[in-house]
Protein backbone atom coordinates (compact mmCIF):
# COMPACT_ATOMS: atom_id res chain seq x y z
CA UNK A 1 0.00 0.00 0.00
CA UNK A 2 1.50 3.13 -1.09
CA UNK A 3 1.71 5.85 1.59
CA UNK A 4 3.20 9.72 0.79
CA UNK A 5 4.11 12.56 2.99
CA UNK A 6 3.26 16.48 1.90
CA UNK A 7 5.10 18.92 3.39
CA UNK A 8 3.70 22.44 2.74
CA UNK A 9 2.50 25.12 4.96
CA UNK A 10 -0.93 26.25 2.65
CA UNK A 11 -3.95 23.43 3.23
CA UNK A 12 -4.91 24.43 -0.33
CA UNK A 13 -1.82 23.52 -1.67
CA UNK A 14 -1.73 19.78 0.48
CA UNK A 15 -5.30 19.56 -0.96
CA UNK A 16 -4.19 19.39 -3.92
CA UNK A 17 -1.61 17.65 -3.93
CA UNK A 18 -3.46 14.59 -1.92
CA UNK A 19 -6.02 14.75 -5.01
CA UNK A 20 -2.97 14.05 -7.41
CA UNK A 21 -1.17 11.18 -4.70
CA UNK A 22 -5.49 9.57 -4.73
CA UNK A 23 -5.04 9.22 -7.89
CA UNK A 24 -1.92 7.70 -8.25
CA UNK A 25 -3.19 5.45 -5.65
CA UNK A 26 -1.34 6.41 -2.74
CA UNK A 27 -3.74 5.02 0.36
CA UNK A 28 -2.19 6.34 2.94
CA UNK A 29 -1.40 10.00 2.68
CA UNK A 30 -0.01 12.29 5.62
CA UNK A 31 0.43 15.85 6.46
CA UNK A 32 2.98 18.63 7.92
CA UNK A 33 2.98 22.34 7.88
CA UNK A 34 6.37 22.68 8.96
CA UNK A 35 9.87 21.73 8.12
CA UNK A 36 10.73 20.55 12.11
CA UNK A 37 7.59 18.38 11.91
CA UNK A 38 9.07 16.49 8.70
CA UNK A 39 11.32 14.18 10.28
CA UNK A 40 9.51 13.11 12.86
CA UNK A 41 6.59 12.24 10.67
CA UNK A 42 9.06 10.35 8.42
CA UNK A 43 10.23 8.02 11.29
CA UNK A 44 6.87 7.47 12.68
CA UNK A 45 4.63 7.01 9.22
CA UNK A 46 7.91 5.35 6.73
CA UNK A 47 6.16 7.41 3.74
CA UNK A 48 7.25 5.55 0.33
CA UNK A 49 7.24 9.75 -0.98
CA UNK A 50 7.91 12.88 0.35
CA UNK A 51 6.40 15.81 -1.19
CA UNK A 52 8.54 18.90 -0.20
CA UNK A 53 7.88 22.70 -0.82
CA UNK A 54 10.91 24.72 0.32
CA UNK A 55 9.75 27.60 1.67
CA UNK A 56 8.41 26.79 5.02
CA UNK A 57 8.04 28.01 8.48
CA UNK A 58 10.81 26.47 11.32
CA UNK A 59 12.66 24.82 9.04
CA UNK A 60 14.03 25.89 5.70
CA UNK A 61 13.20 22.85 3.07
CA UNK A 62 17.20 22.53 1.83
CA UNK A 63 17.77 22.28 5.72
CA UNK A 64 14.91 19.25 5.70
CA UNK A 65 16.41 17.75 2.33
CA UNK A 66 19.81 17.60 4.29
CA UNK A 67 18.46 16.03 7.41
CA UNK A 68 16.38 13.72 5.30
CA UNK A 69 19.63 12.18 3.49
CA UNK A 70 22.18 12.25 6.51
CA UNK A 71 19.07 10.21 8.14
CA UNK A 72 19.43 7.43 5.87
CA UNK A 73 15.96 6.98 5.74
CA UNK A 74 14.52 5.26 2.12
CA UNK A 75 11.72 7.63 1.19
CA UNK A 76 11.63 9.55 -1.77
CA UNK A 77 11.52 13.15 -1.88
CA UNK A 78 9.78 15.15 -4.59
CA UNK A 79 10.33 18.74 -4.38
CA UNK A 80 7.34 20.72 -5.41
CA UNK A 81 8.21 24.64 -4.98
CA UNK A 82 7.65 28.07 -6.24
CA UNK A 83 11.35 28.42 -5.96
CA UNK A 84 12.74 28.80 -9.69
CA UNK A 85 14.67 25.44 -11.06
CA UNK A 86 17.64 27.79 -12.28
CA UNK A 87 18.50 28.42 -8.92
CA UNK A 88 17.08 25.12 -6.46
CA UNK A 89 16.86 22.39 -8.79
CA UNK A 90 20.97 21.21 -8.86
CA UNK A 91 21.16 22.34 -4.81
CA UNK A 92 18.08 19.97 -4.63
CA UNK A 93 19.49 17.26 -6.12
CA UNK A 94 22.95 17.50 -4.80
CA UNK A 95 21.10 17.49 -1.41
CA UNK A 96 19.20 13.89 -2.26
CA UNK A 97 15.96 15.32 -3.89
CA UNK A 98 14.79 12.31 -7.17
CA UNK A 99 12.46 14.97 -8.86
CA UNK A 100 12.14 19.16 -8.91
CA UNK A 101 8.69 20.33 -9.86
CA UNK A 102 7.80 24.13 -10.37
CA UNK A 103 4.12 25.01 -9.13
CA UNK A 104 3.71 27.27 -11.86
CA UNK A 105 3.32 24.27 -13.76
CA UNK A 106 -0.11 22.59 -14.34
CA UNK A 107 -0.33 19.38 -11.85
CA UNK A 108 -0.28 17.22 -14.91
CA UNK A 109 3.45 17.83 -14.61
CA UNK A 110 3.00 16.48 -10.68
CA UNK A 111 1.41 13.59 -11.95
CA UNK A 112 3.99 12.57 -13.97
CA UNK A 113 6.92 13.29 -11.45
CA UNK A 114 5.20 11.31 -8.77
CA UNK A 115 4.50 8.46 -11.50
CA UNK A 116 8.09 8.50 -12.42
CA UNK A 117 9.37 8.61 -9.01
CA UNK A 118 7.71 5.75 -8.07
CA UNK A 119 8.46 3.90 -10.96
CA UNK A 120 12.35 3.89 -9.80
CA UNK A 121 13.13 7.28 -12.41
CA UNK A 122 13.93 10.51 -11.30
CA UNK A 123 12.20 13.91 -12.92
CA UNK A 124 13.93 16.79 -13.27
CA UNK A 125 13.42 20.43 -15.62
CA UNK A 126 15.72 20.30 -18.47
CA UNK A 127 16.95 23.95 -17.32
CA UNK A 128 18.05 26.27 -20.74
CA UNK A 129 21.23 26.94 -21.21
CA UNK A 130 22.70 29.67 -19.06
CA UNK A 131 24.17 31.53 -22.00
CA UNK A 132 21.07 32.09 -23.83
CA UNK A 133 18.50 31.96 -21.45
CA UNK A 134 19.95 35.29 -19.11
CA UNK A 135 21.12 38.34 -19.92
CA UNK A 136 24.97 39.68 -18.83
CA UNK A 137 23.73 41.04 -15.58
CA UNK A 138 21.62 38.18 -14.86
CA UNK A 139 24.44 35.74 -15.67
CA UNK A 140 26.84 37.35 -13.33
CA UNK A 141 24.50 37.55 -10.60
CA UNK A 142 23.38 34.25 -11.37
CA UNK A 143 27.05 33.06 -10.95
CA UNK A 144 26.92 34.81 -7.30
CA UNK A 145 24.53 33.00 -6.46
CA UNK A 146 25.48 29.68 -7.37
CA UNK A 147 28.60 30.47 -5.13
CA UNK A 148 26.28 31.02 -2.24
CA UNK A 149 26.31 27.78 0.18
CA UNK A 150 22.91 26.20 0.77
CA UNK A 151 22.86 27.74 4.50
CA UNK A 152 23.76 31.15 2.91
CA UNK A 153 21.46 31.05 0.55
CA UNK A 154 18.41 30.20 3.30
CA UNK A 155 19.32 33.15 5.48
CA UNK A 156 19.41 35.48 2.48
CA UNK A 157 15.62 34.45 1.80
CA UNK A 158 15.15 34.66 5.65
CA UNK A 159 16.24 38.03 5.85
CA UNK A 160 14.53 39.27 2.20
CA UNK A 161 11.31 37.94 3.87
CA UNK A 162 11.39 40.35 6.61
CA UNK A 163 12.69 37.80 9.87
CA UNK A 164 15.10 39.69 11.94
CA UNK A 165 18.33 38.11 13.07
CA UNK A 166 16.76 36.49 16.19
CA UNK A 167 14.02 34.90 14.81
CA UNK A 168 16.38 33.62 11.82
CA UNK A 169 18.63 31.90 14.60
CA UNK A 170 15.75 30.54 16.30
CA UNK A 171 14.50 28.79 12.74
CA UNK A 172 18.01 27.74 11.91
CA UNK A 173 19.50 26.92 15.27
CA UNK A 174 22.92 29.55 14.97
CA UNK A 175 23.47 32.05 17.32
CA UNK A 176 22.61 35.62 16.63
CA UNK A 177 26.41 36.82 16.30
CA UNK A 178 26.41 33.57 13.66
CA UNK A 179 23.15 34.78 11.82
CA UNK A 180 24.62 38.71 11.78
CA UNK A 181 28.14 37.65 10.41
CA UNK A 182 26.23 35.33 7.37
CA UNK A 183 24.47 38.56 6.65
CA UNK A 184 28.06 40.97 6.64
CA UNK A 185 29.61 38.09 4.27
CA UNK A 186 26.18 37.63 1.91
CA UNK A 187 26.82 41.99 1.35
CA UNK A 188 30.12 40.84 0.34
CA UNK A 189 29.69 37.70 -1.94
CA UNK A 190 26.76 39.38 -3.74
CA UNK A 191 28.35 42.84 -4.32
CA UNK A 192 25.49 45.18 -2.69
CA UNK A 193 26.13 48.24 -0.95
CA UNK A 194 24.47 46.98 2.08
CA UNK A 195 22.10 44.49 3.55
CA UNK A 196 19.22 46.92 2.87
CA UNK A 197 19.72 46.13 -1.07
CA UNK A 198 19.93 42.45 -0.77
CA UNK A 199 15.97 42.33 -0.58
CA UNK A 200 16.54 43.84 -4.17
CA UNK A 201 18.82 41.76 -5.50
CA UNK A 202 17.01 38.09 -4.20
CA UNK A 203 13.37 40.30 -5.91
CA UNK A 204 15.31 40.85 -8.97
CA UNK A 205 16.54 36.99 -9.33
CA UNK A 206 13.28 35.76 -8.09
CA UNK A 207 14.54 34.56 -4.78
CA UNK A 208 11.78 35.34 -2.94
Amino acid sequence: MKSALIVDDHPVVRAAVKIVLMQEGFKRIYEAACGNEVLPKIREHKPDLVILDLVMPSLDGLDVLTRIKASGVPSRVLVFTSQEPIFFQDRCMHAGAVAYVAKTNDLQHLHKAVHAVMAGYTYFAQLPLASVALNSIQLSEKQMIDTLSDRELTILQYLCRGFSNKAIAECTHLSHKTVSTYKTRLVGKLNVESAVHLRDFAKRNHLI
